[in-house]
């Protein structure tokens, strides 16, 4: 089928003459009714709208953003939608989106840097109203500049960059930014740990250049320096967030044969990876070794143990990312917004050693016995 010069298909400008003729106007009236981009009568738009039921015309979506209108959509760019930390905050912002009358499009990147990037240029083409981006962003100048860039763009045909748990781009980018305290989650992390008698942490997941992990870790070290423990480097095991490496660098940990009696996990998805492998090891959680988490996903409390962690309001940030973007005007100055974050307390940390305490109080006769420490072996 043939393009017509104004960018819709021939049979697209007949429907509109169509309805135009019904309705008794003119063409570009219907068209201006359509991407409502200018005034009209409000008796002339019903006749239009009328005609349009009457005869079942669907508006061409591509006609509308050739003519400048907004198509409707919000769009959620995301690394990897089967996460939870992912999946709780698209419900967040899907749920807010059908509020608005939005359609949500989902749009996943498999963690490209790159394809982040495509995935927002595309949307400023079709002139979605929002994009929204969550998770940790690339720590890199060029990539930082791109992003810049496109929030630019965004702005200038009417839609909007959101940075979901990404910390801002810069002073005067025109972006929404919906984050959380990262750092100050792992800090507050790592003093429940160190207080509670570790002084020997190991961190699972410094992934190099994401900024959500130099976040964790910054708050992790942090929180070493107030309590004056110097923590070990070597506990400091770059990897991924996911449970996968969570499994694979315990086992190593322990082949290694380095001290620790607490494990601080990047995410709740590698702490369950942790605890897999001190379970296959023979090792008791928390009673030879604490583990803690980060995000509070929903299946941290199912965990045995459950899981101590770190809880971020990820449904919310969604929901205030949609918010924030749709009413910008609104919201004028507003648009950075930092959310707390806490530490929940469940059962899988304890003091070291107190387990073995509590036994011999009880006169057991096997906690009197020598023990290799596990954690050695």
């Amino acid at each position: 089928m043939s393009s017509s010069t104004g960018g819709g298909s021939t049979a697209d400008a007949s429907t509109v003459r169509d309805v135009a003729r019904l309705a008794g106007v003119s063409p570009a009236t219907v068209s201006r009714v359509i991407g409502g981009t200018y005034p009209v009568a409000k008796t002339t738009r019903a006749k239009v709208l009328k005609a349009m039921r009457e005869l079942d015309y669907v508006v061409n979506a591509h006609a509308r953003v050739l003519g400048g209108a907004s198509n409707k959509t919000v769009a959620f760019v995301v690394n990897d939608v089967t996460g939870a930390f992912y999946a709780h905050i698209a419900r967040g912002v899907e749920e807010q989106a059908s509020a608005e009358g939005r359609l949500c499009l989902l749009c996943t990147t498999h963690g490209d840097p790159q394809r982040v990037i495509a995935v927002v240029e595309a949307m400023r083409e079709q002139r979605a109203d929002a994009v929204i981006v969550v998770g940790g962003a690339l720590e890199d100048r060029a990539y930082q500049e791109r992003m810049t860039h496109f929030a630019t763009a965004l702005d200038r045909a009417g839609s909007r960059l959101v940075l979901v748990g990404r910390p801002p781009l810069g002073e005067g980018v025109p972006a929404t930014v919906v984050e959380y305290d990262n750092e100050g989650g792992a800090f507050a992390m790592t003093t429940h740990l160190l207080t509670s008698g570790h002084r020997r942490v190991a961190y699972l997941g410094a992934v190099p250049g994401l900024s959500t992990s130099t976040e964790r870790v910054a708050g992790f070290r942090r929180a070493h320096k107030m309590l004056g423990v110097e923590p070990d480097p070597g506990l400091i095991v770059p990897g991924e967030f996911t449970r996968s490496f969570g499994y694979r660098a315990t086992r190593e940990l322990l082949a290694s044969k380095k001290e620790f009696t607490a494990v601080f996990a990047g995410t709740d998805m590698v702490a369950a990876g942790a605890i897999q492998a001190f379970r296959e090891a023979g090792l008791r959680v928390p009673e030879d070794v604490s583990v803690a988490g980060y995000d509070d996903i929903p299946f941290a409390m199912d965990l045995y143990p459950a899981l101590t962690t770190v809880a971020v309001p990820l449904e919310e940030m969604g929901r205030d990312a949609v918010r924030l973007a749709l009413y910008r005007d609104e919201f004028a100055g507003r648009q950075h917004k930092v959310f707390g974050t806490h530490v929940v307390i469940r059962d899988s940390v304890r003091a070291p050693g107190s387990a073995r305490e509590a036994r011999e109080d009880r006169g057991d006769s096997e906690a009197r016995k020598p023990r290799k420490r596990p954690l050695k072996a």
